[in-house]
């Protein structure tokens, strides 16, 4: 799918102009969004910041196209993706971006690396490959050896590496995250960002996090601060994630 930039001008690797996200219950209309102009360069972490209902997950929903856009415009790669279909968008998600919710959404029954390259046996990619594929990525978050474990027998950060290696398997150029670490203890927080900072600067892949935790928040390159759906400023983060060449933080 060609992504040509907008007007020949590099904007980043997602941008949204005068989003506008209206919820109309037939009742009551909410504006959700109001007018978000927001930008995210290639290889950046982003945390999105707020009071619960300020707007941060439809933020996130907007920009990923998994929720309709009420007006205004979002493009990824220089491509306008709120002028494509619903079919199209499920495409570009499965090809181009990655998720991670605070609920870890994995099948009790299957194992580890099962859940892990379900998005790839979906995708048509044949299963030798996809194993080995999954297999390399919970290498890449440290649970090789847990493979053949199901989600009942890990623990919750644990868990939520399997969840982020499922989310990675395709290679996603962008991570979208909503409350990566909203259901864990601090210190298995703590471990989860760990793994989400590695990558980040590794692999130089795109995250976009809404949190309610400043400690998130601190490890992102920048802030966003959200209010009644309005970016209302930005600041930059304490730039803690930097990783030697053995991947291991200092």
């Amino acid at each position: 799918m060609d992504c040509p930039a907008i007007g020949g001008v590099d904007v980043g690797l997602i941008e949204s102009k005068a989003l506008v996200k209206t919820y109309d219950t037939g009742k009551v209309k909410v504006e959700a969004l109001r007018g978000i102009d927001f930008n995210v360069r290639a290889g950046e972490m982003v945390a999105v910041m707020g009071a619960s209902g300020c707007g941060k997950t439809t933020l996130l929903n907007c920009l990923s196209g998994l929720d309709d856009v009420t007006d205004g415009k979002v493009y990824v790669e220089g491509m306008d993706i709120t002028g494509l279909t619903d079919n199209q968008k499920t495409d570009y998600r499965a090809t181009h971006m990655g998720f991670i919710f605070q609920f870890y959404n994995l099948l009790p029954v299957l194992t580890a690396v099962e859940n892990v390259e379900l998005p790839l046996l979906v995708s048509g990619i044949k299963p030798a490959k996809a194993r080995k594929r999954a297999l390399k990525t919970l290498d890449l978050v440290g649970l090789r050896k847990w493979a053949d474990h199901r989600p009942a027998e890990l623990s919750g950060g644990q868990r939520q590496r399997v969840t982020i290696a499922r989310a990675l398997v395709n290679k996603p150029k962008i991570v979208f995250a909503d409350e990566p670490t909203g259901d864990l203890d601090t210190k298995t927080s703590t471990e989860v960002m760990d793994v989400i900072c590695k990558l980040n600067k590794k692999n130089k892949q795109t995250f976009i996090i809404v949190t309610h935790d400043d400690k998130v928040g601190q490890r992102a390159d920048r802030i966003i601060w959200m209010d009644s759906g309005l970016i209302t400023k930005e600041e930059k983060g304490a730039e803690v994630c930097d990783f030697t060449d053995d991947g291991k933080g200092k």
